[in-house]
């Protein structure tokens, strides 16, 4: 079998979306007769767990660890709430930050280039020259971010240039919304710009998520880019739904993404159908931001929301598979085009109709569209959100409120990795 070095820095038990994608592959890319090799932190600074994820990892798979050192394990001794907000990327709006949170997130962005991780870079690349050569490595794969990750795979080229390194970017890098709040100097936004760059061009093949992360890249390098979506894993399971009209968000709902648009076109018809008011229900799983509470109270629903915290991936499923609606929600920017949400997949899978809400071109909304699995609405309508509510929670009353998506295997998380796997060799270059 051949031998692909995975360098990750989320791992079980990581929670969250980031760790989905590379765990999925490892599980599936020995079908390929591919043997994957990961390489990940010990001890690391994850600021959200799940114990459940380690149950998906194999025996066969050797996971090799290296200690990190991590910044953000000092910060916590001034804020342990604050360090963890910002090392999830959670960064709140510049009038509700403390003297505290603002030094922070000062430090973080000018000091540690391209991000706190920066520190297991040289160790990293001392501790795999020799796994390389001992077990004759041909491809090794860095995902990101943290963008650190591929400075790791740019100094292993550096050193065996017989090697193939393809960089795998899960989010962009310099384009991505919350970098823009990291009060960034001229000289780091111009440093984040060259490695960006110099990454770029020093790997010999890029993934992407989507086509708009693909454009970019294209003006910056000629390397070939390919696009491998997140997916889902698993067959759809059929599930009794909740009696209430319930509608259901999985995932972080920040300040930044509060949609405002959406509690004003629910307040509304809470006071003008009693038979809507009496069915609804609101279920926000993950972290929801003050901001978006505060409206959700100014509406007058908050007695039909339920906020759940963060739970488990197993537990995630069940919601998605229970709700009669699913909600996904972009900021209204041009930089949030290319941004498709890893659980926009999930809620493929869950076969239950999707509402989404984003900007102008929005990847994900368009996804939704052309797949069949829901609506897109762009930012600012009430009047047609107001309408394709009522429209649902008709169908729901009636008993008929389903989804007849199409076209969706193509992403579950086997053929992506058979996708994957078509690149990993000298000679598909």
């Amino acid at each position: 079998m051949q031998k692909v070095l995975i360098i990750t820095y989320y791992w079980p038990p990581a929670g969250g979306p980031g760790v989905q994608r590379w765990l999925k592959f490892v599980k599936y890319l020995p079908e390929f007769k591919v043997e994957p090799l990961v390489f990940v932190p010990a001890s690391p600074h994850y600021p959200l767990q799940d114990e459940s994820l380690q149950k998906e990892i194999s025996e066969n798979v050797e996971i090799i660890k290296q200690p990190i050192f991590e910044p953000y394990g000092v910060a916590s001794i001034f804020s342990r709430k604050k360090t963890k907000r910002i090392s999830s990327g959670i960064i709140q709006d510049f009038n509700k930050q403390s003297i505290l949170e603002r030094l922070l997130l000062w430090i973080r962005g000018n000091c540690f280039i391209p991000d706190a991780r920066k520190y297991w870079v040289k160790p990293a690349i001392k501790r795999l020259l020799p796994i390389i050569e001992q077990q004759q490595i041909k491809t090794i794969i860095t995902t990101g971010p943290p963008h650190s990750v591929h400075l790791i795979g740019s100094g292993i080229k550096e050193r065996v240039g017989e090697i193939k390194w393809i960089a795998d970017f899960r989010d962009p890098w310099t384009s991505i919304g919350y970098h823009k709040r990291l009060k960034l100097t001229k000289a780091s936004r111009r440093k984040h710009k060259e490695l960006e760059k110099a990454v770029l061009n020093a790997a010999d093949t890029l993934v992407v998520t989507s086509e708009t992360t693909k454009s970019e890249f294209e003006n910056l390098t000629s390397k070939p880019i390919s696009v491998i979506t997140n997916g889902y894993d698993g067959a759809s399971k059929q599930t009794e739904l909740d009696r209430n009209f319930t509608i259901s968000h999985i995932g972080s709902l920040l300040t930044a993404r509060n949609p405002k648009d959406l509690w004003m076109a629910i307040a509304e018809l809470v006071k003008e159908n009693e038979a809507f008011q009496k069915a609804l229900k609101i279920r926000l799983i993950g972290v929801v931001g003050d901001a978006v509470i505060k409206d959700i109270n100014e509406q007058g629903i908050q007695d039909h929301v339920e906020v759940k915290g963060y739970v488990s991936h197993t537990h995630v499923l069940e919601y998605q598979s229970t709700s009669q609606l699913l909600l996904l929600f972009e900021i209204d920017s041009i930089d949030t085009r290319g941004i498709i949400p890893g659980k926009l997949f999930e809620y493929f899978n869950a076969k239950r109709p999707i509402l989404a809400i984003g900007p102008k071109d929005w990847e994900a909304g368009q996804l939704v569209e052309s797949h069949h699995a829901g609506d897109y609405v762009l930012h600012g309508n009430i009047k047609t959100l107001k309408k394709l509510l009522l429209e649902r929670f008709h169908q729901f009353q009636k008993g008929k409120l389903n989804c007849n998506s199409i076209g969706i295997e193509q992403y579950h998380r086997r053929e992506l990795t058979k996708k994957l796997t078509k690149l990993l060799t000298w000679e598909s270059s």
